[in-house]
């Protein structure tokens, strides 16, 4: 069984571009056995980080206390997952508050990742990860207006917990009209293809 974890922080859930590419594209692949498990962020968002998190954090509070019933069910919903789809929008140069939050529950000291003297080692599997980043503008290439800070924090950050296997396609343009859309999808559903294709094919040797 392949278990794909697909997660979708956009405000349009179901209805964005990069939703409808990433579930179409994993059909297409008629992945054997394949279980997706999905969280819609924004739909069903999780709760804010309180002070009750904050101090069992900070001190040695074990693992199943009911403070981190959030993170642990969030960490090992990861942890059951041979593939990560993210799907994202560019907000203001960065990623959404929804998945912020996400990462922040996720990226744990002690249990998603060790803190050493050179830094954060993870402690989770790596597995292929898919982030579909959709954006009005352009951030990537010889069209880019803006910084990109969305794709460098977030291939950091899923390092430090052990996810370096992590490949991004960009859906930019989307206010510039139909055309402007449909030519962002089909070149994003060509690449991703291809890696979901090669990720599966890697799978199978293995």
């Amino acid at each position: 069984m392949t278990r794909i974890l697909l997660l979708n922080s956009g405000p349009h859930s179901e209805a964005s571009h990069g939703y409808k590419l990433a579930t179409e594209t994993i059909a297409a692949a008629q992945i054997d056995n394949a279980r997706i498990i999905e969280r819609d962020l924004v739909h069903s968002p999780i709760p804010p980080i309180g002070r009750e998190y904050a101090m069992a954090i900070t001190s040695h509070t074990p693992h199943d206390d009911q403070a981190f019933a959030w993170s642990e069910r969030l960490i090992v919903e990861l942890e059951q997952s041979d593939m990560l789809f993210i799907v994202t929008p560019m907000h203001n140069f960065t990623v959404p508050a929804s998945l912020k939050l996400w990462l922040d529950y996720v990226i744990r000291i002690n249990r998603s990742f060790n803190s050493t003297p050179h830094g954060k080692v993870g402690l989770m599997q790596d597995r292929p990860t898919f982030i579909l980043v959709s954006s009005g503008g352009f951030h990537v290439g010889e069209r880019a207006k803006q910084l990109d800070f969305l794709t460098p924090y977030l291939r950091y950050a899923l390092a430090s917990i052990g996810i370096k296997d992590v490949h991004f396609f960009p859906l930019e343009g989307l206010v510039f009209g139909p055309e402007a859309v449909s030519k962002a999808v089909e070149e994003a559903r060509l690449q991703l293809s291809a890696k979901l294709s090669a990720a599966l094919a890697t799978s199978t040797a293995s």
